[in-house]
């Protein structure tokens, strides 16, 4: 209380203050605290905004002014690639058109095979003959020819040849029916 002095004027209640002599940045302080809680983030992100937005400007007009040199090249050099990628493409050119050739022939052999197999098809059916594929005997069979055939010959057949599992009809024993599996109803 040193810096109030309280004198007798015309009011006994007015207090004079001194003037002071360090002035406090305490209210300063304050309202940048109160500045930077309310819009620090803002802030923070457009100054960054401005800053990365200066780096592109510059580097921009650095780019406009100055076009980069022409890289110096030998001629020599330049004119062995352009020969080694003109062979490597008629390497690769040849590679191809032999593919080709090759696939062709196989087309033609294919072809060919197709149309003497539909003349041999014509001609059987001309003849009288129905046309099947090659005959192939079972691997069984094979060795054991005569066995084989005797064994079928002396079978009878099991089914009567008008039988068709998908027809439903084949006399009376078409109408029974298995019961369900499972258990019975009452337990």
């Amino acid at each position: 209380m040193e810096d109030v002095e309280v004198s007798d004027g015309d009011s006994p209640y007015t207090v004079e203050k001194a003037p002071l002599r360090n002035p406090d940045l305490t209210p300063l302080s304050l309202n940048v605290g109160e500045l930077l809680s309310l819009y620090g983030w803002y802030l923070l992100f457009g100054t960054l905004l401005v800053y990365l937005l200066l780096q592109y400007l510059s580097r921009r007009r650095s780019s406009q002014r100055s076009p980069p040199p022409p890289t110096p090249q030998d001629a020599a050099l330049v004119a062995r690639r352009q020969e080694a990628m003109e062979a490597a493409r008629m390497k690769m050119q040849e590679e191809l058109d032999a593919k080709a050739s090759i696939f062709r022939e196989k087309q033609k052999q294919q072809e060919e095979e197709k149309r003497r197999q539909k003349i041999e098809i014509w001609d059987s059916m001309q003849q009288g003959k129905s046309y099947r594929g090659p005959a192939t005997t079972s691997a069984p069979c094979r060795g054991q020819l005569l066995r084989c055939s005797q064994t079928k010959a002396g079978q009878e057949a099991l089914r009567s040849a008008d039988y068709s599992p998908l027809s439903g009809q084949e006399g009376a024993s078409c109408s029974f029916r298995p019961g369900r599996r499972g258990p019975s109803a009452g337990g």
